[in-house]
């Protein structure tokens, strides 16, 4: 039987293997990409099986790029996304300009006698207030609210979406196939034409947002103080969602300085696969995203983390399950030893039969769940590969910390199995081939690797760093990279509750 399994195991590395070649070869015959006069790149693969196609469109700008005192900043721009342009969005956009410039003014005299640090007058802070929400209801009037989504919907638009993280910005939705210039129009229009309506509103959503998932999260306020203890120089160390005094201070002024910056053509990738003529589409896309003015890339260096020299905790008590999260520094996603970590994460958390999972979670039944990952908080610059654990009733964080740095331990020390290193690879090649067949996901990967490392095909190259990996490698890295020093751990230890507290539950 064993036999029996391992022939079926080889057959299937083979069949894995096939595939894959035949994936590249196509890929090459089917993608057309190429960089516009203005500096965009247009990506387009064509995959004629229904009459629909995805697009992503990536900006090579997230919270990373924050400035400094305006954290947050990158992120309002998947919240303003959608707003419309100066034709969509608007009833009268000549007296909507005007109403927003005076909304502008009378926002930038409220925020200086605000923040006065001496000699601030509370009563002109107060009418000065007064006026710039009566300046932002006259520019109210002037909205037709969801516009550019109604448009989307009712020609057939799906999935219409937008994300931030530390390293890009980016949207995406799917479209009918016969519908591909009014997209290209609609999606160029946001980039030519921006207008930053309804901007406080979606400021103050931002901000409930901070409050429930962060400030009223003892997971979230674990995660945003972990981050900072780990990185002290990185911009890493900023929340996506920002600082809520940024968030209660910076302006559309600012949101329009950071979009002329950072959302220009050579910062942008756009991506379409579906059912789509590279011969018909191409004319489409310089005609419309080429009228974006041109401008240099802008800097994307970062202040580097220096190296870490001695472990740092963050401890909070609170009146909720223990959460156990520890971290370890590492280079960037262009580092010679990438693909081991990406192997070292699929060793400890891939499923059912990763080592955290069946020691901690199957074998031991100390965690509800187990995992190690690269990637932490992104992987454009420096970051970390982080493992965690969230303790079972009756069992301690430190319980659960003992038994990572065993499994830790034994990457150092141990090589890893034959079979282990050979599933490993497996998976890598399986996991692409199933991400090559749905368009959205393509059309991200593509444009994602395309801005990483101007080439798409390294998407599979990926795939053959992963299969060069040795058991060397992982032992190597492993015992370079989780020493204490370089670690910072963070807790959540459950407080006990205030005194006097009743239980619900008991008798009274």
């Amino acid at each position: 039987m064993k036999q029996r399994l391992s022939l079926l195991f080889l057959a299937l590395i083979s069949l894995m293997t096939t595939a894959f070649a035949q994936d590249v070869n196509s890929f090459a015959k089917n993608i057309t990409v190429k960089t516009l006069a203005n500096g965009l790149t247009v990506m387009i693969y064509e995959r004629h099986e229904a009459p629909v196609f995805s697009f992503f469109t990536q900006v090579d700008a997230g919270s990373a790029q924050d400035p400094t005192a305006r954290t947050g900043l990158a992120h309002m721009f998947e919240h303003m996304a959608f707003k419309g342009t100066t034709t969509i969005g608007t009833k009268d956009y000549a007296a909507e300009k005007v109403a927003l410039e005076k909304v502008e003014t009378a926002y930038s005299a409220y925020i200086e006698e605000r923040d006065k640090r001496i000699g601030r007058d509370d009563k002109k802070v107060a009418d000065l207030e007064k006026a710039w929400k009566e300046a932002v209801k006259n520019a109210d009037q002037y909205v037709v609210n969801n516009q550019f989504g109604q448009i989307v919907e009712s020609q057939g638009g799906e999935g219409m979406n937008a994300f931030t993280d530390y390293d890009e910005t980016a949207y995406h939705y799917s479209f009918p196939a016969n519908r591909f210039e009014l997209w290209a129009y609609l999606e160029s229009e946001r980039f030519i034409h921006p207008v930053m309506r309804q901007f406080y509103d979606e400021r103050n959503v931002v901000m409930e947002e901070r409050r429930m998932r962060t400030d009223s999260s003892p997971t979230g306020r674990l995660l945003e103080q972990f981050n900072t203890a780990a990185f002290q120089a990185s911009q890493y160390q900023r929340p996506t969602i920002g600082w809520m005094s940024d968030l209660n201070t910076f302006s559309a002024t600012d949101a329009e300085a950071f979009f002329h910056h950072y959302y220009i053509p050579s910062n942008i990738v756009i991506a379409v696969v579906g059912d789509v003529k590279a011969s018909e589409a191409m004319p489409i896309l310089e005609k419309y995203f080429g009228r974006i003015p041109s401008a240099p890339k802008p800097d994307e260096r970062i202040t580097t983390e220096p190296p870490q020299n001695s472990e740092r905790r963050v401890v909070l008590q609170e009146a909720t399950q223990p959460i156990y999260i520890e971290g370890y520094h590492r280079p960037d996603y262009r580092d010679k030893d990438d693909a081991v970590y990406d192997a070292i994460t699929d060793l400890m958390s891939s499923g059912r039969t990763s080592r955290l999972y069946r020691s901690l979670v199957r074998d031991r039944k100390i965690a509800s769940d187990s995992a190690g990952f690269t990637g932490l908080p992104g992987n454009k610059y420096a970051h970390l590969f982080a493992f965690y654990a969230v303790p079972l009733p009756g069992h301690a964080t430190d319980e659960v910390a003992k038994a990572i740095h065993e499994e830790i331990e034994k990457l150092r020390t141990q090589e890893v199995s034959d079979e282990e290193l050979k599933m490993i690879k497996t998976r890598a090649k399986a996991n692409l081939i199933r991400g090559l067949a749905d368009n959205a996901g393509l059309a991200s990967q593509l444009a994602i690797y395309q801005t990483r490392y101007g080439d798409w095909k390294e998407l599979f190259r990926s795939v053959d760093r992963i299969d060069a990996v040795t058991k060397g490698d992982i032992k190597r890295v492993a015992s370079q990279t989780f020493v204490p020093n370089n670690r910072t751990v963070g807790v959540i230890e459950t407080a006990p509750p205030p005194q006097g507290a009743t239980n619900p539950g008991g008798a009274q």
